[in-house]
């Protein structure tokens, strides 16, 4: 029981000192307010209504996420619910995609199924390189890898279908086969060095 010998609400009463006025924003699991709750609060009819003010997202939650959690204060990081220490020390780098793609860490035969569709999409499309070899030898190698990611989406135009549960793992199994070959080329082409396609 509250104070008053109510039951507690999940809210949090806000009362604006410029007009006297109480407000009530509910509070979601996690201890977590709307922003855009804030909006109700303002002095005049015709105003936009608060808003919140935090820069760098200090304190802003954007989504949530079943993905990953973050508490940089305690120093937790973790992907679908194991430590980020766990997964580098024990996991491999398509072991940790297909938790993050599928919610859970493969068994043996998943792991092999999923090597093999990645390891089938490594290769990049020879436009890409040409693509690559046309930026300044002094570009950023983090430049270079984003450019080319964008133009991976001219390659293969049946992405834009996202409402096909198959083309989007395909296209999810084609960015994780293909980041590291663009980030070795991306490396490369930074250095002076020619292009190694993936055994």
């Amino acid at each position: 029981m509250g104070e008053s010998g109510t039951e507690p609400r999940n809210t949090l009463s806000i009362r604006d000192n410029r007009t006297g006025k109480d407000y009530e924003v509910d509070i979601l699991e996690g201890d977590v307010v709307r922003a855009m709750d804030l909006r109700q609060i303002r002095v005049d009819d015709d105003d936009f209504g608060m808003m919140s003010y935090d820069p760098a997202f200090t304190n802003t939650a954007f989504t949530r996420s079943t993905v990953t959690e973050i508490d940089g204060g305690r120093g937790i990081l973790r992907y679908r619910g194991y430590p980020i220490e766990q997964l580098a020390e024990k996991s491999s780098f398509l072991e940790v995609s297909y938790l993050l793609l599928k919610g859970e860490l493969p068994t043996e035969d998943e792991l092999s199924t999923f090597t093999h569709e990645v390891t089938y999409h490594t290769y990049i499309h020879e436009n890409i390189t040409k693509l690559l070899s046309g930026f300044r030898y002094d570009a950023h190698a983090m430049g270079i890898m984003i450019s080319s990611v964008a133009a991976l989406s001219t390659f293969y135009p049946e992405a834009k279908d996202i409402s096909d549960p198959e083309n989007r793992w395909i296209q999810m199994i084609r960015l994780v086969a293909k980041m590291p070959t663009l980030a070795a080329f991306a490396y490369r082409h930074h250095r002076g060095l020619p292009f190694i396609y993936p055994e």
